[in-house]
């Protein structure tokens, strides 16, 4: 996207008088920060971008969006002064989508966000962001950064309190909304799964009449989104009725097979979840008008993104690092996945699950309980309430350990893993339980 200084100045507000320059990268990390960029300086509860002006200057930006305060000039940075640089942000992305002539694809739920999301790029030639930027500021920042002769977008929309998705969809104004599911991610917020649901409904509610909604039939909450949304609905899944429809699903040692109208489909992404997120795709390119076939041969190419389901071999221990995050219902489908697949033992290392709030004992019991009735030889629970994952498992008849800290449970499965075992690593960003895989795999 580029945008002049001069629109800058008229989008957000701003009274700074400026030249008319062109303007096409965009930035909030001095780091990172590429040169003829406008640094974006945010207050954050630790930092305030306003102490990094004179890097941003060194590193070669353009010009600088600052709170409307006496801020002292930057030698080679033009300073456009406005008074929130927050909102100024979601202004100038508001702008930016408006300039937008292609399909902008929003996808929401409690997991596969980002799968879905690459799945979609891949099939449909979308551009979308690298990583998740999916916030009240990666937003923005992601449709500032899309490329304008794109076929069409791709974005992703996270929540942790009600309202947050109508926000983020007032700003990318999407003509098309998916949602995975609504779990027990973040229901520390919320009483109950249904208010975690009402809040991953948001993004239908804004979509108006003219905009698509791209339901995942499988969940029986977001399946129900249909019955409020007046224009056009497509499902997807694996279940009977679902409107884009896995079939003949077969799960092998390095992804799944499967046919959606007949056309036979081969990935590389694990378990059930991976094929339901490519299904979701081919839902998202049907919608499009992009012939079934060419999304099949495409979907050939996925492959698990960094600790998404990520399959390593380590002395002939086949892993899955499915590090990145964790919640309930995110844990048992890896449970499952690994339940799945042949091996001489079944390993299951599982950190804490943050932002559970009050539920927290009971559902760490329920996974832990999940994962013996599965079959899970092994049980390592890493940190905090995962205490309680551990001793529901033992009471289900695996054996099990438990480590405050993720290097330690490492060397643990050192001991006990060997050659021809399957090992899932999982859990909440805050646990690192990566530490754990980094450990096991140091020697």
């Amino acid at each position: 996207m580029i945008l002049t200084l001069a629109e800058i100045v008229h989008f957000t507000g701003s009274a700074s008088v400026v030249p008319d320059q062109p303007i096409s990268q965009w930035s909030i990390d001095t780091r990172t920060l590429p040169a003829g960029a406008l640094y974006i300086a945010l207050r954050g509860e630790n930092h305030d971008g306003h102490t990094f002006l004179q890097a941003a200057a060194e590193r070669g930006a353009t010009a600088a969006l600052v709170d409307d305060r006496r801020w002292p000039e930057t030698p080679g940075l033009r300073l456009v002064r406005v008074a929130d640089t927050l909102i100024a942000l979601q202004e100038l992305a508001r702008h930016a989508r408006a300039k937008l002539r292609f399909p902008l694809i929003a996808i929401t739920g409690s997991a596969g966000k980002t799968t879905v999301k690459e799945a979609v790029a891949a099939l449909t030639g979308a551009t979308r962001n690298e990583g998740n930027f999916n916030n009240h500021i990666g937003l923005p920042l992601s449709l500032l950064r899309m490329d304008e002769t794109a076929k069409a977008g791709v974005l992703e929309m996270g929540m942790n309190h009600a309202g947050e998705i109508r926000l983020l969809s007032g700003i990318a104004k999407p003509d098309i909304g998916v949602v995975t599911n609504a779990g027990t991610a973040h229901i520390e917020n919320f009483a109950s799964i249904e208010g975690i649901a009402l809040a991953k409904r948001e993004l239908i509610e804004e979509l108006g009449p003219t905009g698509i909604a791209i339901l995942n039939f499988d969940d029986p909450r977001v399946r129900a989104f249909s019955d409020i949304h007046s224009g056009r609905t497509i499902t997807y899944g694996i279940e009977h009725g679902a409107d884009i429809r896995a079939e003949n699903v077969a799960l092998t040692p390095i992804g799944a097979t499967f046919r959606i109208q007949d056309v036979p489909f081969a990935i590389h992404l694990p378990g059930l979840h991976g094929v339901s997120n490519v299904t979701a795709g081919v839902a998202v390119g049907s919608s499009l008008g992009i012939p079934i076939e060419i999304m099949a041969e495409a979907a050939r190419t996925l492959q698990s993104g960094k600790m998404r389901g990520e399959r390593l071999i380590h002395n002939g221990v086949i892993i899955l690092n499915d590090c990145y995050n964790s919640n309930p219902e995110a844990a048992k489908v890896m449970i499952d996945t690994l339940a799945a697949m042949p091996g001489a033992r079944k390993i299951a290392v599982l950190g804490e699950m943050l932002e559970l709030g009050g539920w927290s004992d009971r559902m760490h019991r329920e996974v832990g309980a999940y994962a013996a009735a599965r079959g899970i030889g092994v049980v390592i629970g890493v940190r905090g309430a995962a205490s309680h994952l551990a001793e529901a498992a033992k009471e289900g008849g695996a054996e099990t350990l438990f480590f405050e800290e993720p290097a330690d449970a490492g060397d643990a499965l050192r001991a006990l893993a060997s050659s021809g075992d399957i090992v899932l690593c999982k859990g909440s960003r805050g646990t690192r339980v990566e530490k754990a895989l980094e450990r096991f795999m140091a020697n």
